[in-house]
């Protein structure tokens, strides 16, 4: 969908914004959510009427604690690319990100969802794919397989050694359950080779972690 964008100065000022901690959302990954609180269904009705764009940040306090927690200055917006709905009401959608945004300023709005004025300049190179050619495979799926295995979860094997590089990094990225501030740092990654060292890194360190290496069969 991002080819749809062929630079950003085709992308909105304005976007709406869905916070959710720990939950990240990169440029041609694909993030399904399950969208039920009735200012996001209003959201996604919006959108749907619009642009079809969504944004994605990280809050940077508890919305457990705080109404309106402050935003992380770094977000991804994404394009919605599924949508189903439920008996109950509920939304099934997929937001394809399409390029990140720095947060320039949250606007004053009657919507009951939040709304920010975004900067998407310094991220113009989100529109072009990774190149992969120096893509470190096979310690990044050796330190993936301790990973899943000190956490007794299974991967579809076959299908992470034909991934594409960029989607592959994309998927563990998003999936893999890191903390918050290790998502952020993954998203604000200045290109593709530090999101790659990121993400090798944090599956290493959290497996060494919990206990150190193992033999895989």
């Amino acid at each position: 969908m991002a080819g749809r964008y062929h630079n950003v100065d085709n992308l909105p000022k304005t976007v709406p914004v869905f916070p959710l901690s720990g939950v990240l959302l990169l440029p041609r990954g694909q993030l399904p959510l399950n969208v039920f609180e009735p200012r996001y269904l209003t959201m996604v009705d919006d959108a749907f009427a619009g642009n079809r764009l969504i944004a994605m940040v990280q809050p940077t306090e508890s919305e457990d604690k705080i109404l309106k927690p402050r935003l992380s200055a770094i977000g991804c917006a994404g394009r919605l690319s599924a949508y189903r709905e439920t008996d109950d009401g509920r939304y099934l959608i997929t937001l394809t990100g399409i390029c990140r945004f720095r947060v320039t300023e949250e606007l004053v709005v009657e919507t009951p969802y939040r709304q920010v004025r975004a900067d998407f300049g310094a991220f113009a190179g989100d529109l072009v794919a990774s190149e992969d050619s120096d893509f470190p495979r096979e310690r990044l799926l050796e330190a993936l397989k301790i990973y899943l295995s000190r956490r007794d979860l299974k991967a579809d094997w076959q299908s992470v050694m034909s991934a594409p590089a960029e989607a592959l990094v994309n998927a563990l990225s998003m999936l893999c359950p890191f903390e918050p501030v290790e998502k952020q740092a993954l998203l604000e990654a200045r290109g593709w080779e530090e999101r790659v060292a990121i993400l090798t890194a944090l599956l290493e360190m959290a497996s060494t972690a919990s206990g150190g290496p193992v033999t895989m069969n």
